[in-house]
């Protein structure tokens, strides 16, 4: 295994960050995850673009977008596989140990994971702890993700592929990785961004090709849904068969299945589709 680091390729057991690096000490940074099929990248100018977005956020310099593509391409060259997981990290780079950033200039990895095909259908857990939809990193995709890795943890516990948040006002928000969607009286709606969800890639092509209603969704829309769906970037459209204790048991049910089979055929059709 090969990984992009600073520059250049470098053999997966000699690919090193400084124990100083910001992404590590504070959290200090931001990544994408792009799929990646037969050698492949998709959407990966959606994903530029919302890194970009992500590191004006945060403050970070402009990610020179040139510089990522010629990594992503060299690590998926060096690394030929039918289905990956190709992860973008760009860190605030060396800094000194406190919050304050360095000069050092920041740090950017590319590596790439072996993945498998997710299920059809997967069964989510709803979770206690809230979405701040006015926080400094709303909307911000960064590798300050520890109330993800604990949420998601619960839910593995509850034999779930994913927890979902309310926000603090207790709409619908999001799961730990993923978007949800929802169909209530036969229509499709996922929450919008304001509710403080992230613009998921995915997310945005399947509204978009679906039609779907962006609303602002109680919490407890989930104990009523005729159906549920999450979309992430290594999801897909991915139909919800379970929700807590309440099982959906003809998932995918019909809206779900044709907002699958829409967007495999979409994404087949394009691997570069532009923003909706």
């Amino acid at each position: 295994m090969k990984l992009w680091v600073n520059g250049g390729l470098r053999d997966a057991d000699e690919a090193r960050v400084s124990v100083f690096d910001h992404g590590l000490t504070v959290g200090d940074g931001i990544f994408e995850t792009v799929k990646a099929v037969h050698g492949q990248p998709f959407a990966l100018t959606l994903h530029l673009e919302r890194m970009s977005r992500s590191a004006a956020g945060l403050g970070l310099p402009e990610p020179d977008h040139d510089e990522v593509r010629r990594a992503c391409a060299a690590v998926l060259d060096a690394n030929p596989m039918a289905l990956g997981r190709l992860r973008i990290t760009y860190t605030g780079g060396v800094s000194p140990l406190g919050s304050d950033r360095g000069t050092a200039g920041p740090t950017l990895v590319v590596a790439l994971g072996e993945t498998k095909r997710r299920k059809d259908t997967t069964a989510v857990i709803t979770v206690p702890w809230t979405r701040n939809e006015r926080g400094a990193l709303t909307g911000l995709k960064t590798t300050s993700y520890a109330e993800n890795v604990v949420a998601l943890a619960r839910a593995s516990e509850h034999g779930a592929s994913e927890a979902l948040f309310a926000n603090t006002v207790g709409q619908l928000c999001e799961g730990t990785g993923s978007n949800v969607f929802v169909v209530v009286d036969g229509e499709l709606h996922t929450p919008p961004v304001a509710s403080g969800c992230l613009a998921g890639i995915t997310r945005a092509l399947t509204a978009d090709w679906t039609g779907a209603k962006e609303t602002d969704l109680p919490f407890d829309v989930l104990e009523r849904a005729e159906e549920v769906f999450l979309t992430s970037t290594l999801r897909d459209v991915q139909a919800v068969h379970r929700v807590d204790g309440r099982e959906l048991t003809d998932a995918p049910g019909p809206v779900t299945a044709k907002a699958m089979r829409v967007f495999a055929e979409r994404a087949a059709a394009d691997l570069d589709p532009k923003a909706p």
